[in-house]
């Protein structure tokens, strides 16, 4: 099962498996507070693509589509693959520091991993 959450909200022992899914440490969060079993920096927007993209809701239909071709690099594939795997097993969570959940990476991650998990690739 795949799941997010901000960052910044508690940890719990229900996250399972928490990956952080941003390419910059969050501000304001130790490593000990965030509870962070992968820092998978491979699946994060590139800084560019962020850069042009800073969370504009006008933006989000291309830095979808945009974000979708970055993640079929074989780095990307090859962490995707293993979430896939882990989350066939028991609850994985990713975890982003954007305010707006639905407009972010994770929520693009989460959907393509939930089709992965569903489809049985890898």
């Amino acid at each position: 099962m795949i799941t997010s959450k901000r960052i910044y909200e508690p940890c719990a022992a229900s996250d399972g498996f928490r990956v952080l899914v941003d390419r910059l440490w969050p501000r304001g969060v130790s490593k000990a507070r965030a509870h962070v079993d992968l820092w998978a920096k491979d699946i994060a927007p590139s800084t560019e693509l962020r850069t042009w993209y800073g969370h504009d809701p006008a933006k989000w239909p291309e830095f979808r589509k945009r974000y979708t071709r970055e993640l079929k690099s074989a780095a990307a594939a090859t962490v995707l693959d293993d979430l896939a795997r882990r989350a066939r097993r028991r609850r994985v969570t990713l975890v982003y520091a954007a305010h707006d959940g639905a407009i972010s990476n994770a929520a693009v991650l989460t959907k393509l991993l939930g089709r992965r998990i569903t489809l049985g690739k890898k």
